[in-house]
């Protein structure tokens, strides 16, 4: 957003340049103190603000300093910061989630929209004879539980094609979308000012194979990996995120840290939420726990990169075991939301 007059700035949206300001690390720090319907308004107000000149972040510094004190700056905004904020904060599926809901709209976006409010038999009767880019399309706009429902009606042999293209999917021209709309039958503003969508991709896929029957998810990804390794294995990642450890019994978080490098583990835990930091602290000797905050403390700023690699291993580990049959991760409904 150019020319931004910081004068007529409510307190949200001087909020949400600030948090741009400071960065997503210090930023989803903050955002954990806030509850969804809050971080969603924050979150709507950070995506609107792409760059921040160096006026406005010297505006927001002087308003926000005596909270702030010495803090580095991060001029990028837009929806991928927030997108990236609220993954360290929140997790990729309730990220992925929030975002879903304060993208650009459109009068196009809003008739999709309505075809998302549908019941599920009649998205399915609306979609069924479209080519699988449009039904991949139109899922990609649905919550999970309602994208399985109608995935799962699916013929066996479309959905595989429907998984490989929802996949691919990170942002569609509005162009695309009012195409989709006119072979839906329904009408589209042509003066939609030409902007991008994000929706679908990797964390959809994730998100739907998460909420169907399991036997059909493990067959579908492992069809996907077969017809494009490199997607299956995205998709693969996303499907058990550092934060879910929290969905573990006790016992099985126990058996995976028995089997993590302690180093590693101090990585991965940087960007960890207090609840599930409190699990893992309650899951190990008290003189483990003690060593482990130790080592945490010592470690100073680390790289977010390198806190991502350190999750992954760890999310390996969880796999290997599940495959194995040492633990289970169908313990969903044992979710604690941070």
């Amino acid at each position: 957003m150019a020319d931004i007059d910081y004068s007529k700035l409510n307190r949200q949206q001087k909020l949400s340049i600030f948090l741009i300001v400071i960065g997503p690390d210090a930023a989803a720090e903050i955002l954990k103190t806030f509850d969804d319907t809050e971080i969603e308004l924050i979150a709507r107000e950070m995506s609107n603000y792409p760059m921040i000149s160096d006026e406005v972040r010297k505006q927001v510094f002087d308003e926000f300093s005596p909270l702030i004190g010495e803090s580095c700056m991060a001029t990028m905004g837009g929806l991928p910061f927030a997108q990236r904020t609220l993954e360290i904060a929140k997790g990729d599926f309730k990220a992925s989630s929030i975002i879903g809901r304060v993208g650009p709209t459109g009068s196009s976006l809003e008739v999709i929209k309505d075809i998302s409010e549908m019941e599920g038999r009649q998205i399915f009767n609306l979609i069924k004879n479209e080519q699988p880019q449009t039904i991949a399309f139109v899922i990609s706009y649905l919550d999970s539980a309602k994208s399985g429902e109608i995935f799962t009606m699916l013929a066996p042999d479309v959905r595989e094609d429907v998984i490989e293209r929802l996949g691919s999917i990170e942002s569609t021209s509005l162009d695309l979308v009012a195409k989709i709309v006119r072979s839906l039958g329904k009408h589209f503003d042509t003066k939609v000012r030409p902007t991008f969508h994000h929706s679908g991709g990797v964390r959809a896929v994730a998100s739907l194979l998460n909420g169907i029957d399991k036997e059909m998810s493990k067959g579908l990804l492992a069809r996907l990996e077969e017809r494009n390794a490199q997607l299956g294995a995205a998709i693969r990642r996303k499907m058990f995120s550092f934060d879910d450890l929290q969905r573990l019994q006790s016992a099985d978080l126990q058996r995976v840290l028995r089997e993590v490098d302690s180093a590693d583990l101090a990585v991965a835990m940087k960007s960890a939420s207090e609840v599930l930091r409190d699990k893992i602290y309650g899951s190990i000797s008290k003189r483990a726990a003690e060593s482990l905050r130790d080592e945490i403390s010592m470690l100073g700023p680390v790289r977010l990169k390198d806190v991502e690699t350190a999750q992954d291993t760890i999310i390996q580990v969880v796999r290997r075991l599940e495959e194995e049959g040492s633990v289970s991760l169908d313990n969903s409904e044992d979710t604690v939301v941070a």
